[in-house]
C-alpha cells in the first residue's frame, strides 16, 4: 500500500493525518499549544511547541495505523501564514514567533509603502498592501525595536517550514505561503529584488522558493529517530492554509471557489490568470497549482459574530441545547429560519474587529441596524447570519469585478455544516453551495501535492479529480435572491453612512 502524510500547523494546534492513496484518513491525532499575548494587541508562539506537535502526531498515527513507515510515499507541510520565526547561524530560534494575527507592525507597514515609493508601486510587485499581519512589517519591526536579535538572524522563516528545517534539515519554503510575507514578486512567483534591496533585507537570510507539489527534502537520521518515520522519505513544498485547503476541496481549476465561515470569514477563487485588486482589498497569492493563483477576501468576525451572540444572549438555548443532548447553535439556527428573510427589516453589520475586506478599516465596529421593540433573539440570529453572509458577497462581488468566477462554491468551516447557513449563502451569493465529501481540508492538500511530487498523480488538479468528492448542491431559489437584493443594497449603503462616526469613536 502507499500511504501519504498530511500535517498541518495551525495557531491553536497541529493535526496530523495519515491518508491512503485514494484519499481517505485512516489515523489523525491533534496536538494543542497556547498563543501567548505579553501586550494588548500582540500574538506569539514558541516554534518549540509546534515541533513537539508534530512529533507527538506523527508518533501518534504511525501507531493508531500500524503500517511500516517505509509505505508513506510522501509528506506534505500546511501552516498557519505569515508568522515569522528567526534563526541564529546554528539554527536555532532567537525569539518566539509573531504571529499572522498580531498588530504590532502598523507604523512599519507605512514604513514599507513609503520605502517602495508609494503603495501602488509595493502591490504592483507584491500583489497586496503591506498589512500588519504579513511578515514584511514583522521583519522590520525586530530590526527596529530588538536589534540585537536581529544582528544575531540569518534565516527568516515560516510556520510549516521551520517544521521543514526541523524535518529535513534545508532552508525551503513554497510560492503560496511565501505570497504573505510581502516580499515575493507574486506575478513571477520569486523573490523581488526591488523589495528587498528598498527594505535593506539580506535575501541570504531567505528560504530558496519551490512550486508546491516540488520535492524540497527528506527525512534526515535525526528527525527518523525522533518521529519513526523512514529516513529519506520526500517532504514537498506544501502550501499555506488556505491554499492547501483548496487542493482539499478540489479548489484548482478556474470557476471553482470556496467560501469559509469559521472564526473569520474567506472566499477564495483559483485564476489560471493573475489578477490583482489595485485598492488592496483582496489578496491575490500564488495558489498551490504551479503557474496560477488565488485571489481571496476576507471578513474578520463571520462565524466570530455568531459565536459572540450565543456566548452573551443565548444562555435559555445554551441550557435546552444540553438537555436535548445537541449542539446550541443547531436549536439557534432553527428558531431563526422561521424568521423571514430580512430578519423582519433588521441589518447587522458584522464588523467587530474591524474590517478587511473591502474596507480596509479598523475603526469600524457591529451594529444592529432597525431594531425594534419587536424584534426578538432569534430576528437577531438571523440578521447576524445574514450580515456575515452579505459581508461574503462583498467579497465575492470584488473578484467578479477582477474577472474571477465561480460556477459553483464550496462551503467549508463551521458554517458550512449548517444546510440552512448554505441555502442563505446560495441566495445571497447567486450561485449554487456545496460540499464536499471529506472534512479535511488542509491535511488533505498537502497530502494531495505531497503524491504529486511523489509521483503517484500526475498533476493536481488530475488527483483532485481522482480523490474530491462533492455532495448535491443547494441551488439559489429565485425568489429569495430578489429577496435579499434588496437588503443588501441597504446593507452597502451603511457602511459609508457610519464611516465618519466610527472614526469619532476610536478617536475618544
Amino acid at each position: 500500500m502507499n500511504y501519504l502524510l498530511g500535517i498541518d500547523i495551525g495557531t491553536s494546534g497541529t493535526k496530523t493525518v495519515l491518508f491512503d492513496e485514494a484519499g481517505h484518513g485512516v489515523a489523525s491525532y491533534t496536538g494543542e499549544y497556547p498563543m501567548a499575548q505579553p501586550k494588548n494587541g500582540w500574538a506569539e508562539q514558541d516554534p518549540a511547541d509546534w515541533w513537539k506537535a508534530v512529533v507527538d502526531g506523527i508518533r501518534a498515527v504511525l501507531a493508531k495505523s500500524g503500517i511500516d513507515a517505509g509505505e508513506i510515499r510522501g509528506i506534505g507541510l500546511s501552516g498557519q501564514m505569515h508568522s515569522l520565526v528567526l534563526l541564529d547561524e546554528n539554527g536555532e530560534v532567537l525569539r518566539p514567533s509573531i504571529l499572522w494575527c498580531d498588530q504590532r507592525t502598523a507604523v512599519e507597514c507605512e514604513e514599507i509603502h513609503t520605502l517602495m515609493g508609494g503603495k501602488e508601486r509595493y502591490i504592483e510587485i507584491t500583489a497586496n498592501p503591506a498589512l500588519t499581519g504579513f511578515t514584511a512589517g514583522k521583519i522590520l519591526w525586530v530590526r527596529k525595536h530588538e536589534p540585537e536579535i536581529y544582528a544575531k538572524a540569518r534565516h527568516i522563516l515560516l510556520a510549516k517550514d521551520y517544521i521543514r528545517y526541523k524535518l529535513c534539515n534545508v532552508f525551503a519554503t513554497e510560492v503560496s505561503d511565501a505570497s504573505g510575507m510581502g516580499l515575493l514578486d507574486v506575478p513571477n512567483r520569486c523573490w523581488s529584488q526591488e523589495v528587498l534591496e528598498k527594505l535593506d533585507i539580506d535575501p541570504a537570510m531567505l528560504a530558496k522558493v519551490y512550486e508546491s507539489p516540488e520535492v524540497t527534502g527528506t527525512i534526515t537520521a535525526e528527525a527518523a529517530a525522533l518521529t519513526g518515520l523512514k529516513e529519506g522519505t520526500i517532504v514537498v513544498g506544501g502550501a499555506g492554509d488556505n491554499a492547501a485547503a483548496a487542493v482539499g476541496t478540489g479548489v484548482v481549476e478556474d470557476g471553482r471557489a470556496f467560501a469559509t465561515i469559521g472564526t473569520s470569514g474567506v472566499v477564495f477563487a483559483h485564476t489560471d490568470k493573475l489578477s490583482i485588486d489595485p485598492k488592496g482589498r483582496v489578496h491575490t497569492f500564488c495558489c498551490a497549482v504551479p503557474g496560477a493563483w488565488h485571489v481571496m477576501g476576507v471578513t474578520l468576525a463571520a462565524g466570530q459574530s455568531l459565536k459572540w451572540y450565543r456566548d452573551n444572549f443565548c444562555d435559555a438555548d445554551k441550557v435546552e441545547a444540553e438537555k436535548q443532548g445537541v449542539d446550541p447553535y443547531d436549536l439557534m439556527t432553527a428558531e431563526a429560519a422561521k424568521t423571514p428573510i430580512g430578519s423582519n427589516r433588521l441589518i447587522y453589520l458584522p464588523y467587530l474587529m474591524g474590517e478587511r475586506t473591502p474596507h480596509l478599516d479598523p475603526d469600524c465596529r457591529g451594529a444592529f441596524v432597525g431594531l425594534s421593540g419587536m424584534h426578538t433573539r432569534y430576528d437577531l440570529v438571523r440578521a447576524v447570519m445574514e450580515g456575515v453572509t452579505f459581508s461574503l458577497r462583498d467579497c465575492a462581488e470584488i473578484l467578479r469585478g477582477m474577472g474571477v468566477q465561480s460556477d459553483v462554491i464550496l462551503a467549508c468551516g463551521g458554517g458550512g455544516s449548517s444546510a440552512f447557513w448554505r441555502q442563505m449563502m446560495a441566495d445571497i451569493l447567486g450561485c449554487p453551495v456545496a460540499t464536499t465529501i471529506s472534512k479535511e481540508g488542509p491535511a488533505l492538500g498537502v497530502a494531495i501535492l505531497a503524491g504529486v511530487g511523489a509521483g503517484l498523480y500526475p498533476s493536481v488538479p488530475e488527483a483532485c479529480r481522482q480523490i474530491i468528492g462533492v455532495n448535491a448542491s443547494q441551488d439559489p431559489v429565485a425568489e429569495h435572491v430578489a429577496e435579499y437584493d434588496k437588503f443588501y443594497e441597504i446593507y452597502r449603503g451603511l457602511y459609508p453612512a457610519l464611516k465618519d462616526s466610527w472614526h469619532k469613536l476610536a478617536e475618544l
